[in-house]
């Protein structure tokens, strides 16, 4: 949540929160994605993106990309559209950029196998 509302500040945009299931106070969406190790959810209040509007998905860490996957499909129930996903790191040897079915993707740091 810090990194997000970090960026969201100095871009002068407004900031929608995805958390688990169960702990949002509103209305919300959710999206269930599978992890190497079984199933989550994620979700999202129905009013986060207006219908047209473009949002910008920011996390931490890019793995497989289930995570980011499931936020961008969230995104476009409700109406909206993805405009691209930033990272602080991304774990190049999973390959979940290829999971983001042409998103823009930016990361800070890169790491492949040999440097873990």
């Amino acid at each position: 949540f810090v990194v997000g509302a970090l960026v969201a500040q100095k871009l002068g945009l407004g900031l929608g929160l995805l958390r688990k299931p169960g702990k949002l106070p509103y209305k919300t969406v959710r999206e269930e994605y599978s992890l190497e190790y079984g199933m989550d959810a994620l979700e999202m209040h129905v009013d986060t993106v207006r219908p047209g509007q473009t949002a910008l998905i920011i996390d931490d860490l890019l793995a497989t990309g289930g995570t980011v996957n499931a936020v961008a499909k969230l995104v476009r129930r409700i109406g909206g559209e993805v405009a691209g996903c930033g990272f602080i790191i991304e774990l190049d040897f999973l390959k979940g950029r290829s999971r983001l079915h042409g998103h823009e993707v930016f990361s800070l740091v890169h790491y492949d196998s040999e440097t873990m």
